[in-house]
């Protein structure tokens, strides 16, 4: 039931759209930062490692394992990835553009943050995030999806399937 209004519901729209703006905002700001003041991966995922020994780690030894064998010898990518994809998402939940993959990229960096021991506002954003990407099109209705998912619905089409499906009858 809660879903379904999520979904539908004109007042969760406009509720999402405030979260929505918030955790956008905090996207784009911390992103932003990174563009702009300089920003350097490699002293985090140094970190991260570190903190994956001992005998109560924060870290788990197969996402140490990961970011020391495939993330810090990239540093060079993820020095470039990590600021813009914080920007894209910001933008994308602000302007409520493509709001669902926003939400999902933003989940996944989150984890990302989580998994390499560094807690701060990542759970609380993640939760967020987890309500915009359940409200599916109804999250960014009050935005520019409105306009774009019907315009890429007509262009792109949906096939219809048939058959004898349990859906299709």
């Amino acid at each position: 039931m809660f879903v379904h209004w999520l979904r539908n519901n004109v007042i969760a729209s406009w509720l999402l759209a405030v979260i929505r703006i918030y955790v956008g905002f905090e996207w784009l700001t911390s992103g932003w930062g990174k563009l702009t003041g300089g920003f350097d991966a490699k002293g985090f995922l140094t970190a991260a490692i570190d903190k994956s020994g001992g005998e109560h780690p924060a870290v788990q030894g197969w996402w140490a394992s990961f970011l020391e064998h495939f993330a810090l010898p990239g540093v060079g990518l993820f020095n470039v990835l990590v600021p813009v994809g914080e920007v894209l998402v910001g933008l994308g939940l602000i302007l409520g553009l493509f709001t669902w993959a926003a939400a999902l990229f933003g989940m996944i960096m989150n984890f990302a943050f989580l998994f390499s021991g560094t807690v701060s506002t990542n759970p609380q954003l993640l939760l967020l995030q987890i309500f915009i990407a359940v409200a599916g099109a109804n999250a960014g209705r009050i935005g520019l999806d409105y306009y774009v998912l019907p315009y890429l619905r007509r262009v792109f089409g949906r096939k219809r399937v048939t058959g004898t499906f349990p859906g299709n009858r």
